[in-house]
């Protein structure tokens, strides 16, 4: 594939676009575990579908292009991957996190690194002096999230690759809110990049996936070594499924980003919204920072709501997103981080980041944002009358 095609066109055509073998334009789905072998003396290239298979090896191809990187693996969930590159560390080390991270890394983090004595330290990543403060002799490895789950904070990804390199330090990107159409964390300075791939990527609900790509050969040599001692690889059919996802990922994007755009400006305006987190607005403390390392502020935004007592009849009421934990899919998902994404943080310490009860997370999807609009309308102003009638009784 040429970089002279845009990204659109890198989507649709690759080297996996044509079966050699048959000359279809969908990859193979192959479900052998193993491959017979020529001769003692003579292997091919695949034995063990744990170690290779031609199907996940051609969604591993795809996305190390649109990335940008060198070489790329397909886990079989976001936290696959992202606990088998955590797993790159060694007894002693030191890694800095981002603060409001989303929960599964936090206890990744907090429960299982610790048991096996590396250390960590949570910062807000958006404050440098903050990040070099945490920073210690042993630091091997800053791990940022940007924009963040759930506070939409953006990190700078050159200025934070620079200063791990200048401590020695490697420097992990989750990218699963922005995936390779809107940023790329390896041309920005990052070791490695990451993916709940069964987010946007694959964008339908119906799939669990994780990727990563790494930048450096030897690097990608020990994840590798890693991937194939675990054994979290990714089964061939969500392979497949991923890599559909992903021929239409920037249509889908590009959609879903337009209408968030709409939906934070209406409810920045609306007066039983406390306050809205998401990038694309003036007020946000990194708009500018996000213009400058990506093509755009995503379809995801988190707002809060002006009381307790409105969040159960504001959900009760809503009619179309769904209710759920995910996010980046074609239909709009409203989640509670309080107890879906960050349940697994005490709630001293979602008090702490600023996560609070009433806020709510919405990926936008591909209905049409008048409709979403009125349907968040009608259901701020159910919770709003329920709201004020309980205050009549007390």
């Amino acid at each position: 594939m040429t970089d002279s095609y845009s990204f659109e066109t890198q989507l649709l055509h690759n080297k996996y676009k044509i079966d050699r073998t048959t000359g279809g334009v969908s990859v193979p789905v192959h479900h052998a575990s193993t491959f017979h072998q020529s001769s003692v003396d003579n292997f091919g290239k695949y034995d063990y579908s744990r170690s290779l298979n031609p199907t996940r090896e051609a969604l591993e191809g795809i996305i190390v292009e649109l990335e940008g990187g060198s070489r790329g693996f397909a886990f079989s969930s976001g936290m696959a991957a992202i606990s088998t590159a955590f797993l790159l560390l060694s007894q002693g080390d030191h890694v800095v996190v981002t603060e409001d991270v989303y929960g599964g890394t936090y206890r990744m983090v907090n429960q299982v690194l610790a048991r096996f004595g590396i250390d960590h330290t949570f910062v807000d990543m958006t404050d440098l002096e903050a990040v070099k403060a945490a920073i210690r002799p042993n630091t091997s490895l800053i791990f940022a999230e940007t924009p963040s789950n759930p506070l939409l904070k953006v990190t700078d990804i050159q200025a934070i690759s620079r200063l791990a390199k200048e401590n020695g330090a490697l420097m992990f990107v989750d990218n699963t809110f922005m995936t390779p159409y809107l940023q790329r964390p390896l041309h920005l300075g990052a070791d490695l990049v990451l993916h709940s791939a069964t987010k946007f990527l694959s964008g339908h609900s119906d799939t669990v996936a994780g990727l990563a790509v790494v930048k450096d050969e030897s690097l990608a040599d020990k994840l590798y070594s890693l991937q194939n001692a675990f054994g979290a690889v990714l089964g061939v059919q969500d392979a497949w499924l991923v890599m559909r996802g992903i021929k239409t990922l920037s249509i889908r994007m590009r959609q879903s980003q337009e209408s968030a755009r709409r939906i934070a400006s209406f409810l920045a305006n609306e007066p039983e919204i406390e306050k809205v987190y998401y990038p694309g607005l003036e007020g946000h403390p990194q708009q500018r920072l996000q213009a400058e390392q990506a093509h755009g502020p995503g379809a995801i935004l988190s707002f809060e709501l002006k009381t307790d007592e409105m969040l159960r009849p504001f959900i009760h009421h809503l009619k179309l997103p769904v209710f759920a934990v995910s996010l980046g899919a074609v239909e709009s998902i409203l989640s509670y981080p309080a107890k879906m994404s960050h349940a697994s943080m005490p709630e001293s310490e979602r008090t702490r980041r600023g996560i609070s009860s009433t806020l709510l997370r919405l990926s936008v999807g591909l209905e049409d944002p008048g409709d979403l609009i009125r349907d968040i309308k009608q259901a701020l102003e159910a919770g709003k009358q329920l709201s004020r009638n309980k205050e009549c009784f007390k």
